[in-house]
């Protein structure tokens, strides 16, 4: 089993409905990629980030190699050696393109790669199709893992495409964004938990990644959470506090990094003129004060806390906190493409879209987990060592690919990702 897949409530949909959701995942990707040029989509700006054009061919070598390759016996590989590009990190298929020398790939170009993702995609119709197309479990979580790996490639589209167009000194716009005119921060406001023996990880109703199960006890201590996400108009009292140049506010490694690298504030700010300025998906602009700060690195948002006299929360505080709330929230606006300030609220904001949230928690397997058999088993296990969870999800997150059990990772010093910062203390 790829994922915890207990119950299957989509199993009840017409073929004909699986299809159009298969059709309609496969087309935002390329909707995503149409603004940009065939060079754009060509760049590798870091060894972090891979090109859009990667991107929408990995994701068909997935299903090409896990599904057609396995459950079509008549199917012939559009070009054999695809599998060696665009493999990802899968010891268990085989040899693979260096992941930092994806830019160098000139050829196959964007035309290419969209003939070939036509192709997979009309043997996919034939397969869901068929009479026995699905009746096989095993097929049916591994498609169910295919569009949910795909969604996950969509957010890496705009992360990284975000951070290619930021280098380019013409600072290009990749969509025109909607003006909004900035309003009053929302105070905040402490919301307390008892805390106590509860539960956390998926509870097996619908598809989940392996890593969000099983469900288990943790204890916990009173707590409370902020009611909204840190803001930038709050971080750049942390910068003009020399918050950047002193120790006592970082883990050594932090420190270490923000020496090494020269950071002074998060990544994407500029200070034009004496005035702090953001490069956005949308071009770059003034920074708004009433929005979310992101781009902010693990490191970063410790520090912050630190100085801040509070601290991140745990992740199984965080889950606990959203609860069952409702998965509503700025996600996958492709007008906006950037955090929102939060409505007034007492009670935990935010907590779904705008910027994936640091936890304190480092990402480690769930008791009694166990990775799958056989090469999917390399999907989320074999990242468990010197990563930290983030939560909640982020504007470049699709609508429908989030879950309050959903754990994010990345290593502490990553920024290029949408990650902000939400604080809480000990009760």
């Amino acid at each position: 089993m790829p994922a915890v897949v207990e119950d299957h409530p989509s199993r009840q949909d017409s073929r004909a409905a699986l299809a159009a959701r298969f059709t309609a995942i496969r087309r935002y990707s390329e909707r995503l990629a149409a603004p940009l040029s065939a060079e754009d989509q060509t760049v590798q700006s870091m060894p972090d980030t891979s090109p859009t054009k990667w991107h929408l061919a990995h994701t068909t070598w997935f299903f090409e190699t896990f599904i057609l390759g396995r459950f079509d016996p008549a199917y012939q590989p559009y070009d054999p050696r695809y599998g060696y590009l665009f493999n990802s990190y899968y010891e268990a298929v085989g040899a693979r393109h260096p992941r930092p020398q994806r830019g160098l790939l000139s050829r196959p170009g964007v035309e290419d790669i969209l003939r070939y993702r036509r192709y997979v995609d009309r043997a996919m119709g034939e397969l869901m199709v068929r009479d026995d197309g699905l009746a096989n479990p095993e097929l049916w979580d591994l498609l169910e893992l295919g569009l949910n790996h795909e969604q996950q490639h969509q957010e890496l589209i705009l992360m990284d495409i975000k951070h290619v167009l930021s280098v380019n000194p013409l600072r290009p716009v990749y969509q025109p964004g909607v003006s909004r005119p900035e309003a009053p921060i929302a105070s905040v406001a402490w919301t307390r938990f008892e805390g106590g023996l509860v539960e956390i990880g998926h509870a097996g109703n619908g598809f989940a990644f392996d890593n969000e199960g099983p469900r288990h006890r943790v204890w916990l201590e009173p707590f409370a959470l902020a009611s909204r996400l840190v803001t930038c108009s709050e971080f750049v009292q942390f910068i003009e506090d020399d918050g950047y140049r002193r120790a006592e506010f970082w883990l050594s490694e932090g420190w270490a990094a923000v020496n090494a690298r020269g950071w002074t504030a998060p990544l994407y700010w500029e200070d034009i003129g004496g005035r702090w300025h953001v490069f956005t998906l949308n071009g770059q602009r003034p920074l708004a004060m009433d929005e979310p700060v992101c781009h902010v690195s693990f490191f970063e948002a410790a520090a912050y806390a630190k100085w801040a006299g509070r601290r991140l929360p745990t992740e199984a505080e965080w889950e606990h906190a959203a609860g069952n709330g409702p998965l509503d929230g700025n996600l996958g606006d492709e007008r906006i493409l950037h955090p929102l300030p939060a409505p007034q609220g007492t009670g935990p904001q935010q907590m779904i879209g705008d910027a994936w949230e640091w936890t304190a928690s480092p990402y480690v397997a769930y008791p009694r987990f166990r990775e799958p058999e056989g090469a999917v088993g390399e999907y989320n296990g074999k990242f468990m060592a010197n990563q930290m969870v983030l939560r909640g999800g982020a504007v470049v997150t699709p609508p429908g690919h989030i879950r309050i059990t959903y754990r994010n990772f990345f290593p502490p010093d990553a920024r290029w990702m949408f990650g902000g910062i939400r604080l809480a203390e000990d009760v």
